[in-house]
């Protein structure tokens, strides 16, 4: 699934659509982001040494856990944050890099969703993440 179709399922537009692709194999989301480098949060995060931060990898998670739940995600619906927990941030990502994420929804009780995924980049370990998160009426 490319951009134009996530957008069908996800709100998120412009700076904030934060994936490139996502494929669901298996009950798993596969997706990528391209770091261009130019992108918004990289301008002071940090000037001479840019590295993407934290909550922008864990957005990504989520928005491409949400290609799982595109059944549910109908229009008018809202995928909001309810809670991130045992985050590990254990190698930084920077302008160039291609990650990888890889989520899957560990329980559901609509209209929460608790879900687990990593990001990597090239095989490397960057993050790893349990998040939840409900889909609201906008």
């Amino acid at each position: 699934m490319e951009r134009e179709e996530i957008m069908q399922i996800l709100p998120h537009r412009d700076n904030m659509l934060l994936v490139d692709d996502v494929t669901e194999i298996d009950g798993t989301a596969v997706g990528h982001y391209h770091v261009r480098g130019d992108e918004f949060f990289l301008q002071g995060h940090f000037p001479e040494n840019p590295i993407v931060p934290g909550v922008i990898l864990c957005e990504i998670l989520a928005q491409s856990a949400c290609v799982l739940l595109k059944d549910q995600m109908t229009e008018g619906k809202l995928p909001v944050y309810t809670g991130l927990n045992n985050v590990k941030f254990r190698s930084p990502v920077r302008p160039g890099d291609t990650v990888e994420t890889r989520c899957h929804i560990k329980r559901a009780k609509h209209p929460f969703y608790f879900a687990e995924g990593t990001v990597t980049v090239d095989g490397r370990f960057c993050v790893s993440a349990e998040f939840s998160f409900a889909i609201t009426g906008a």
